[in-house]
């Protein structure tokens, strides 16, 4: 078997590569959910990546994100970065260990797993009108909402969902969370993803609380 040339076969009607393969993909943010959509990415078949991040991986880490006990201490974009180079040494990966900051080239296609608003409010006033495609993935515990922002509407919605940041419930948006949730919350962002590229419609602001079973749209 030719791995190569057979490894994109059975997804070859749901993503469309030839759409994919010129985007240059940014992820800002490799925690719980981050760390997902950037592995979910690379097996995809992205073949430029752009990790943003100034984080050291912790031993909680490794429990609710992903990361492996060697990676301990380790910046999280140069794990990452090695995590996906192992799926495909082809993919190009631009390391940018630090925050977000104004006057950073980033791509086409942005995806904010950041834990504050105050910081997602920020790179978006920056980023807004420079990304064809943005996805927001934010989880408390067993429940996940998914913000996806690709015309003048949902860009308008999106901004209704920033707050100030003294009206956020205590703590970080990852300070009760688990693998589970971020895999399921980093898969229904890349299938925000690639109904983008297929040109069918994606859901502005989608919400689910696995405890409760309940997905609201």
């Amino acid at each position: 078997m030719n791995i190569a040339s057979d490894r994109f076969v059975r997804q070859s009607e749901l993503v469309p590569m030839e759409k994919l393969k010129p985007l240059t993909v940014t992820v800002i943010g490799l925690g719980a959910i981050g760390r997902q959509v950037v592995l979910q990415l690379a097996a995809l078949g992205v073949q430029r990546l752009q990790l943003i991040d100034f984080d050291n991986v912790e031993p909680t880490n490794i429990t609710t994100q992903g990361y492996l006990a060697a990676d301990l201490e380790q910046p999280k974009v140069e794990a990452t970065a090695c995590a996906v180079q192992a799926i495909d040494d082809s993919l190009e990966v631009e390391q940018v260990i630090d925050r977000f900051r104004p006057g950073l080239v980033t791509g086409e296609v942005i995806f904010v797993c950041v834990d504050s608003i105050s910081s997602r409010t920020a790179i978006w006033r920056t980023l807004r009108h420079q990304c064809a495609f943005w996805c927001d993935g934010r989880m408390r515990g067993e429940v996940l909402r998914i913000l996806t922002a690709v015309d003048s509407k949902s860009r308008d919605h999106y901004d209704t969902t920033l707050f100030a940041q003294a009206e956020a419930q205590t703590g970080a948006c990852t300070s009760r969370s688990t693998i589970y949730t971020a895999s399921i919350a980093a898969g229904l962002m890349l299938h925000q993803f690639t109904r983008w590229m297929r040109s069918i419609c994606t859901e502005r602001d989608l919400t689910f609380n696995l405890l409760a079973s309940e997905l609201c749209l």
